[in-house]
């Protein structure tokens, strides 16, 4: 091989190495409606999840409280309030206990699952947008690209990782949902959920559920957003809303687009 040939291979090996990793262009996924179910569309919806035959639900806004919401008519069966300091954000249970989180306090609550008792708090640092859970751990949102990963008996950080897609930090994580060994997220102010692979923090495929609820002129573009995401574990359905929306909907994710 001649010199010249060499240092042409020289240079593009370089230029390759310089170009860094090729990313695959991550899937986009639909969405089938499969029911509609009443909501509250006064709740501006932080954290939602399904247990028990109900739904457990977070608002946030001054006050902002807790609830437990009979899923077929969206009667609400029992609500706390958190005092009015505090903007609610996203919730999750953890045995007998729900755990909320607040906004920009960096403080978070424990609940009795049966009729919302005070039992503590705990604090973080920064803010607090979802949390949800898997069979040994906390999973958190703050906002950014992040998910913390938390020890559920000491509240103590024990890990996190960056969320990306086609190799691009992806941001404004919210609501959160534990779903067949994957997190599932909102993406604030867009009409998309991000499926995360919670090991490498990869997003695997996105599910565009454009068209889902149309804006109205009563709504508010910035505020009233998709944002909710809970997992019936037993019977496979998944259930999604937004902040002051009217319905809450069971949906069915569908091939690639």
């Amino acid at each position: 091989m001649s010199a010249s040939a060499v240092r042409c291979i020289a240079a593009l090996l370089a230029t390759l190495a310089l170009s860094g990793p090729a990313f695959a262009e991550v899937p986009v996924q639909g969405y089938q409606m499969v029911k509609t179910y009443p909501h509250d569309p006064a709740a501006f919806t932080e954290g939602l999840f399904y247990r028990d035959g109900d739904l457990f639900e977070s608002t946030g806004g001054y006050p902002s409280d807790i609830r437990r919401v009979r899923l077929n008519d969206g009667h609400v069966l029992s609500k706390r309030e958190i005092a009015s300091i505090y903007f609610g954000e996203g919730m999750i249970d953890w045995g007998d206990r729900v755990i909320s989180l607040t906004w920009k306090n960096g403080i978070g609550f424990f609940w009795s699952l049966d009729g919302f008792e005070p039992q503590g708090a705990f604090t973080y640092p920064g803010e607090g947008w979802g949390i949800t859970r898997d069979d040994r751990r906390l999973i958190m949102s703050d906002g950014t690209d992040q998910l913390r990963f938390l020890d559920p008996a000491t509240m103590a950080e024990i890990g996190r990782v960056s969320v990306t897609a086609d190799g691009r930090p992806v941001d404004r994580i919210n609501e959160l949902e534990w779903i067949d060994g994957e997190v599932w997220a909102n993406i604030w102010q867009t009409d998309r959920i991000a499926r995360i692979d919670p090991e490498t923090g990869q997003v695997k495929a996105w599910i565009d559920l454009t068209g889902l609820y149309p804006l109205t002129p009563e709504m508010d573009p910035v505020d009233d957003v998709l944002n909710g995401i809970a997992w019936d574990r037993q019977a496979d359905r998944i259930f999604v809303t937004g902040k002051r929306w009217s319905s809450l909907f069971e949906i069915r994710v569908t091939a690639q687009r």
